[in-house]
């Protein structure tokens, strides 16, 4: 249990990662917490377990000072806001700016692999612009470049186990794919943790898996088999678009393939086992514990 009695708090609180972040700090730290969200009805129960609920919203950058008046460190959440151009910067910037007024002191923050310009990734530019404002900030800062989450791949493996065939435009590039409570724990650990050192590092899983690897693993898990089929980009995006997603958005989810093909994604790293404590589950075990959600099967 930690001993350190700053007070931390979790933006997007009621988002999939920050609900968990916030579970594990509940269990693991003694300070003061504040979660913060859009809608603190969402968190109603989070306020009878002793967590400061406020709302705050990013596109009411006026809410955020007082919002997060307080706080010492701060988990900076990445917001969702891909499909208008530099409205996800732009939130971040002005949480950043409320940070700095309020008088935080280091931040954390939820990033991908490999950022930097040249990325074939669509949205890295967005993470690459946040981590530049995050460095020129004045305030110390934990940099978590997460990678690829282990659950966005069930809808995909649903249609695989259907079709028995696994398209993807990952080629022959490899994947270091992480659970997403094993990003929301180790980003809950930095949080709690002493440290005032700028840090940069990749949060994976412990191994990378190509797009072939994945195929026969859910073969395995699903008795059914499963034959990889590698795509163009161009037509996964088509693919994409086919299901209802507007051409933006489809071209960047399609970005990631690209990217994984390219082999942005593909270095693991040991900063889950190291902020933790506990070692990262492999994608084999994360889909065997979940085999329902892809096959139907109990």
């Amino acid at each position: 249990m930690s001993t350190n009695q700053e007070t931390l708090l979790v933006t997007g609180a009621s988002g999939h990662l920050g609900s968990i972040a916030i579970d594990w700090l509940l269990a693991n730290y003694e300070g003061p917490i504040i979660a913060t969200t859009r809608d603190p009805e969402k968190l109603s129960a989070l306020s009878a377990r002793g967590v400061i609920v406020r709302k705050a919203d990013f596109d009411q950058p006026e809410t955020l000072s007082e919002a997060f008046d307080g706080a010492q460190r701060l988990l900076l959440i990445s917001t969702d806001a891909i499909a208008v151009p530099g409205q996800r910067v732009k939130q971040h910037k002005d949480a950043l700016s409320a940070a700095v007024q309020a008088g935080v002191k280091h931040i954390v923050y939820t990033s991908i692999p490999n950022s930097e310009p040249g990325s074939a990734c669509l949205i890295a530019p967005d993470h690459y612009a946040t981590e530049e404002l995050i460095k020129n900030s004045g305030l110390s800062y934990t940099i978590l470049r997460n990678n690829l989450y282990s659950e966005n791949l069930i809808p995909t493996l649903q249609q695989a186990v259907a079709s028995g065939i696994l398209g993807t435009a990952t080629g022959e590039g490899a994947t270091a794919y992480v659970t997403r409570h094993d990003c929301a724990w180790s980003a809950a650990a930095a949080l709690a943790s002493t440290t005032t050192d700028n840090q940069i590092v990749d949060v994976t899983g412990p191994e990378a898996i190509t797009g072939s690897e994945l195929a026969q693993i859910a073969s395995e898990i699903s008795g059914k088999s499963i034959q990889f089929v590698p795509l163009e980009t161009a037509k996964l995006v088509e693919i994409f678009e086919s299901i209802g997603l507007p051409s933006g958005l489809a071209q960047a989810y399609a970005s990631f393939d690209t990217a994984s093909a390219r082999g942005e994604y593909a270095q693991t790293s040991t900063t889950v086992q190291q902020l933790t404590g506990k070692s990262p589950i492999t994608l084999k075990q994360f889909l065997t514990d979940n085999k329902s959600a892809f096959t139907g099967a109990e």
